[in-house]
């Protein structure tokens, strides 16, 4: 009896693509309860525009078929800004948020969260990256949280004495950084590191120590990532 044959890895991917979309969706549905009638009525009227045209021009056939592109592109682009603020505003103002948004970044960046911390839950997470070292704060106690950037900053200064490091914290008063927008915060800094570079001062870091706190795992998951459209 011949044997069915097993899923190729491109169509274990394509399922697994699949299946991330279907969770994004039905988190961001949770939240956001208008999301199908947007999105879906978006895409529509892109269709409309170019069945209209076509119509117009006299190509009916071949302008649906741009039709069609146009509304899968509109609707995964409007449904990508919606689950991206969604996964925000559902992370956000809890113990770890920073170091959930910058887990989901793409590139070279090695994250080692909660690198220090206090009682009142105020944290600093460590990025190693193309810019160098940026240590990212969240918290509710600025004067604590800027003592314990303070620190560990003189901490990376002492093991990788040539590389650039930066900080921010995150929060909406003045001179932080809304966590909606640290990840265009992170990419707008200079690229100093070469790849080979960051490499090398990961390994300093290691004799610093990693996470020094266990930390809840919130609502902003890995495939946050899928859809198009996020903010940059």
């Amino acid at each position: 009896m011949a044997r069915a044959p097993k899923d190729s890895p491109a169509d274990s991917e394509g399922s697994g693509r699949l299946a991330q979309m279907r969770a994004v969706w039905g988190l961001t549905r949770k939240s956001d309860p208008r999301l199908p009638v947007i999105v879906l009525g978006a895409a529509l009227v892109a269709l409309a525009l170019f069945v209209v045209i076509g119509i117009v021009v006299g190509h009916p056939i071949y302008f649906v078929i741009l039709g069609l592109l146009a509304a899968v592109l509109t609707g995964t682009t409007i449904f990508g800004r919606r689950a991206t603020t969604s996964m925000y505003a559902q992370v956000e103002g809890q113990p770890g948020a920073a170091a959930s948004v910058l887990q989901t970044m793409r590139g070279e960046w090695r994250v080692t969260p909660a690198v220090a911390f206090n009682r009142n839950m105020d944290l600093v997470h460590r990025v190693v990256g193309r810019p160098g070292v940026v240590l990212v704060g969240e918290g509710n106690s600025p004067t604590q949280l800027r003592q314990l950037i303070t620190d560990q900053k003189r901490r990376v200064a002492r093991v990788a004495p040539d590389t650039p490091i930066f900080d921010f914290v995150v929060g909406d008063a003045e001179g932080q950084v809304p966590l909606r927008r640290l990840q265009r915060a992170m990419v707008k800094l200079p690229r100093n590191l070469s790849r080979k570079d960051i490499g090398a001062v990961e390994g300093r870091m290691r004799a610093l120590g990693g996470t020094n706190v266990p930390l809840p795992k919130g609502p902003m998951p890995k495939s946050a990532k899928i859809p198009r459209g996020k903010m940059r």
